[in-house]
């Protein structure tokens, strides 16, 4: 009985392995599958997909069952407080306030530390965008204005999620310029239409809950001022402010942007980062329950609300939210000659001009007109012929677009306007295809990026080097000595040079002080090249980021006597005109290779994107490594 128990048991592993090989390989396959919706083609197609659905099942023999699915009735309430919608309504005036906070949340972004604040770099977007919503409305007026005056506002506005979708899926294969401008633009566009949707689609208003949405805001107006870091304070105002709104009779849209727009967002205190850094070591030393509460309070204190905010719900947004607001709007029962009429009919047609010819003509001629009348400039990399691409996807109206149709139409009229959006959907796509491959083929537009290659190669004579200067790996950092991130601050070179300490790596920095935010950095710049002529550019480089809050002028003669510096020597040297002018070359050449703020990397030759972390720094030199001994071995 025992040896045939151990023979049974000797037997066992083989199906356990190949069962445990088959369930690693389904986790494999599901994993690819979810990191692929993740990413802004595979929304998009998912949006795709989940519409097409929605028509097959509102044509098919189970019809009634999408009619009555959405006609349910679903309530929540406290004592005597009662909410009772349809599943159709908890989607579009619950489920989509959702999108639209993350929408406003992407706007105070963008106003706090993106692309709008700079007036000269958010200007061609502004007007693109303020042009990409009045030129729509008037084409569609000019079509549709006696059938249906009052879904004017389908036209206004685009989906961001298949705009970029529809980009990476059909536009250059480096657009992130590209990409940054059209975000700019659909920010300014999704504004004016929520803001037009709580405006002109608000039939009565109760002033009681009114009372009650403005006092809500007011709040969130008093906890962003009062700069509270914590989430949960804003969360439960802004379900309060959600219901109040609702019961106002204002559209919940607006509520929901309003509130985005008061989240504060900024960029993360190095001084926060640095004192969770503390915490995480206390829990490193002593893991106890209460180390790790610190270190997950001080982890979200560092990084602002309104970012913390959009993570959480980016994904369950695109992935959820605005696919099942898809399959409960787009679902439009196309039988009984409701096709034909719908293809005769002016609301049909309006719908279609509007978007496909209204954005692409608003957006694409309100950019030409801003940047001739110099108003502002096109971002680096990014020619008109992609501006047009993008301004033909823009006509992707969908989520937006379906949202009014829901406010302003009923019956078959509705049906009809939806069929036009699915019709400019495709018209868009295509157009904003073949416009990106004129672009490419006969204006030599193949990219509309930042450059992304090392302008200048590096020259030991001149560069600051540490390391071997023949080692294989060359890592060029463009930093600030007023950024509170770049190396010598985070520490990052340290371990670097720790992972490569056979002497395969060269560190190399030049300068890229950012005077418009940073007043003392290019002083301390020239500060560090008066200490690189007396053979201490590293002594200085590393005292100026220790003492980063004092950088006056002040202070800069100070640290060069810590150092031992030649005082008269130093004088002379800061007053010298030949340092200015090394630092506006190294400033210059990271402007050629596509830098923008700091720290910026160049691994080797190539322009590093994404975390500049030590681990991802190693772990994306090796790859490079790897790739090139196969090379040298094929």
């Amino acid at each position: 009985m025992l040896s045939t128990r151990r023979v049974r048991s000797e037997h066992r592993p083989a199906p356990k392995q190949t069962g445990d090989r088959v369930g690693k390989q389904k986790q494999d396959w599901v994993r690819l599958v979810a990191d692929r919706l993740r990413t802004e083609s595979g929304s998009a197609l998912l949006l795709v997909g989940v519409a097409v659905f929605a028509l097959l099942w509102a044509n098919s023999p189970w019809s009634e069952s999408y009619v009555h699915l959405w006609e349910t009735h679903a309530a929540v309430g406290i004592g005597d407080f009662r909410i009772d919608m349809s599943l159709h309504h908890w989607v579009n005036d619950g489920f989509m306030v959702i999108f639209f906070f993350l929408i406003g949340l992407e706007v105070r972004q963008e106003f706090a530390v993106g692309s709008l604040r700079d007036r000269r770099q958010a200007l061609v977007p502004i007007v693109a965008g303020v042009a990409g919503v009045v030129l729509p409305a008037l084409i569609y007026l000019a079509i549709a204005g006696r059938e249906a005056p009052e879904a004017w506002g389908a036209v206004i506005g685009t989906d961001t999620a298949f705009l970029l979708g529809a980009l990476a899926l059909v536009g250059p294969k480096m657009s992130s310029q590209l990409r940054v401008f059209l975000l700019t633009l659909t920010v300014v566009d999704d504004f004016l239409a929520v803001s037009i949707i709580g405006i002109v689609y608000t039939e009565s208003v109760q002033w009681m809950p009114l009372a009650v949405a403005v006092v809500c805001l007011v709040l969130l107006f008093l906890l962003a001022r009062a700069n509270e870091w914590r989430s949960t304070p804003y969360i439960v105002i802004i379900v309060v402010l959600w219901a109040a709104t609702l019961l106002s009779g204002v559209h919940p849209s607006l509520a929901g942007m309003a509130a985005g727009l008061l989240i504060p967002a900024s960029d993360p205190d190095r001084e926060d980062v640095v004192r969770a850094k503390r915490l995480f070591r206390d829990f490193w030393q002593s893991p106890r329950a209460d180390a790790a509460r610190n270190v997950r309070l001080g982890l979200a204190k560092s990084i602002s609300v309104n970012e913390r905010l959009h993570e959480v719900l980016l994904s369950p947004v695109a992935l959820f939210i605005v696919p099942v607001f898809a399959l409960a709007n787009a679902g439009v029962d196309l039988r009984g000659g409701m096709l034909g009429n719908a293809l005769t009919s002016p609301v049909t047609w309006g719908v279609v001009a509007g978007l496909v010819l209204g954005k692409f003509g608003g957006i694409a001629l309100g950019s030409w007109i801003a940047v001739r009348a110099g108003l502002g400039s096109l971002p680096q990399g990014v020619g008109m012929g992609s501006v047009f691409g993008g301004a033909a996807l823009s006509g992707i109206g969908f989520t937006m677009s379906l949202l009014i149709i829901s406010l302003a139409l009923e019956g078959e009229v509705a049906g009809q306007a939806i069929v036009g959006v699915f019709i400019a959907m495709v018209l868009s796509w295509v157009i904003g295809w073949l416009t990106f491959t004129f672009a490419r083929v006969k204006m030599n537009e193949t990219t509309a990026d930042l450059p992304t290659t090392l302008s200048r190669p590096v020259d030991p004579e001149r560069d600051h080097m540490l390391g071997d200067p023949d080692a294989q790996v060359t890592i060029v950092e463009y930093l600030d000595f007023e950024c509170p991130f770049c190396a010598r601050a985070t520490g990052m070179w340290q371990d670097l040079g720790e992972h490569f300490s056979d002497g395969g790596a060269r560190y190399v920095v030049r300068h890229l002080p950012l005077e418009d935010y940073h007043p003392h950095a290019f002083q301390a710049a020239i500060a560090s090249e008066a200490a690189a002529n007396q053979g201490k550019f590293w002594e200085m480089h590393n005292l100026l980021f220790a003492n980063q809050e004092r950088l006056d002028a002040q202070y800069l003669r100070g640290y060069a006597e810590e150092i031992g510096l030649d005082l008269e020597r130093f004088d002379a040297d800061m007053l010298d005109e030949t340092l200015p002018q090394r630092i506006r070359a190294d400033m210059q050449s990271a402007i050629d290779s596509g830098a923008r703020g700091t720290p910026t990397f160049f691994l080797g030759e190539t322009r590093h994107s994404g975390a500049h972390d030590a681990r991802t720094l190693i772990a994306t030199i090796e790859a490079q490594r790897k790739e090139l001994a196969i090379r040298r071995r094929s």
